[in-house]
């Protein structure tokens, strides 16, 4: 896709919709988002192999075929949406690159461990992971999150972190690098996402804490802080006015499409950021951090 026809594909607004069930189907989004923008890699993650969570849609969906596109195989971790998650493959498959699908709940410290003794299987090495599956909830006050509620954004959002990361660490080496997604609100909050934005501020100590730890190993650890994004998790969060305005409170004045992020991610996995570890970049349409 052009630079011109990616820029012209880019509403200014969603139509109103809303999806019952998280993470939601990217399938039945309207409009659908955008990926792939048809830029050609530069072989920068040639023979690399990753993990992504959350990879059949969203995020983590632009950010794989972008690894695929530089040369990576990859292992998508995806919860229930088969659908996206073969659509997804399919789309790695185009640039002759592989894709191992894993269907696994994350919350579950077992199937962390799984999902890399099922990379490792399969391909024999992993040297990248990206920590990405999330969920939130919008809650107007505090009293109305319940305990059900708070746990399964934190297991989702930050313990499947701790946990694919625990099991990965060893498998790992020099030159490896971990990229956590984190968001936007970890910095500047958010009145209807308080166990989300503390989940994802979490995340921010998470990276800088790793990276510490893991810098002597030659294993980099950063993170990525998007605002506002049109994937399913919104569809699947926010009702169908929210949905409509989605975007409009950022300087750029519009949410962006996934393959606008994907690049940031790129960045983190190849050696142009071989000096970069401990930190967090900002695609969030000019909300300054």
């Amino acid at each position: 896709m052009a630079k011109d026809a990616l820029k012209a594909a880019m509403p200014e607004s969603f139509p109103p919709q809303h999806q019952e069930h998280q993470p939601g189907k990217e399938r039945d989004m309207q409009p659908r988002p955008i990926y792939d923008d048809d830029t050609p890699g530069c072989g920068r993650l040639a023979n690399k192999v990753a993990i992504i969570t959350g990879g059949d849609s969203g995020i983590g969906r632009a950010v794989a075929v972008s690894f695929a596109k530089e040369g990576a195989n990859v292992a998508i971790v995806y919860l229930d949406q088969q659908e996206d998650a073969e659509e997804t493959a399919a789309a790695i498959r185009k640039y002759s690159r592989e894709a191992l699908l894993i269907k696994a709940d994350v919350c579950k410290e077992a199937n962390c461990a799984n999902i890399v003794e099922t990379t490792l299987k399969q391909f024999g090495h992993i040297d990248i992971l990206v920590n990405n599956a999330a969920v939130q909830y919008p809650v107007e006050t505090i009293e109305g999150i319940s305990a059900a509620q708070l746990e399964k954004t934190f297991t989702t959002n930050i313990y499947s972190y701790f946990y694919l990361t625990k099991h990965v660490v060893s498998h790992l080496k020099e030159g490896a690098s971990i990229i956590n997604t984190t968001s936007v609100t970890a910095f500047k909050g958010n009145e209807l996402l308080l166990d989300y934005s503390s989940t994802k501020g979490a995340i921010v100590a998470f990276t800088r804490s790793l990276s510490q730890s893991l810098v002597k190993k030659g294993i980099r650890v950063n993170a990525v802080a998007p605002g506002p994004v049109w994937t399913p998790l919104i569809v699947s969060s926010f009702n169908e006015e929210q949905v409509s305005k989605f975007g409009k409170d950022v300087p750029m004045g519009r949410a962006a499409q996934p393959c606008e992020i994907a690049g940031c991610y790129v960045f983190l996995a190849s050696r142009e950021s071989a000096f970069v570890t401990g930190q967090v970049l900002h695609p969030n349409g000019g909300v300054p951090m």
